[in-house]
């Protein structure tokens, strides 16, 4: 069993920046693409972004493309997200997820363990 944790999330003004934190724990050697999901209130669980075990390959929706960035630490079992100019739009609650394949995906339905969501408020 793998166990994720989010962290980071709050409230900010649109065009502020935050930086979402995902630690990992129990069976980290069974961790490898990692992603990030948001679900807003009413509506479908979202692919935001997504990165494979390496770091060497990221995938971003279409609609946080050039404002997000997704990373990770695997020494320390983290991913991140760096959330820059935020819009109202962007308020939702986001998760972090892993999966065993090592190739990012961004299908929610390919991914096995999800941590609990951290909300984020972007207030116009």
């Amino acid at each position: 069993q793998v166990q994720l944790a989010e962290s980071g999330g709050g409230l900010v003004q649109a065009g502020g920046s935050l930086r979402l934190s995902c630690g990992a724990s129990g069976r980290t050697s069974s961790i490898g693409a990692m992603g990030w999901f948001r679900q807003a209130p009413g509506k479908d669980r979202e692919f935001v972004a997504s990165i494979s075990w390496s770091g060497a390959s990221t995938y971003y929706a279409d609609s946080v493309k050039g404002r997000f960035t997704i990373s990770r630490d695997n020494v320390k079992n983290m991913v991140f997200l760096q959330m820059s100019s935020l819009k109202p739009e962007d308020t939702a609650v986001y998760y972090c997820a892993s999966r065993a394949n090592v190739v990012a995906g961004r299908l929610p339905s390919e991914y096995a363990y999800w941590g609990q969501g951290t909300p984020v408020t972007v207030s116009s």
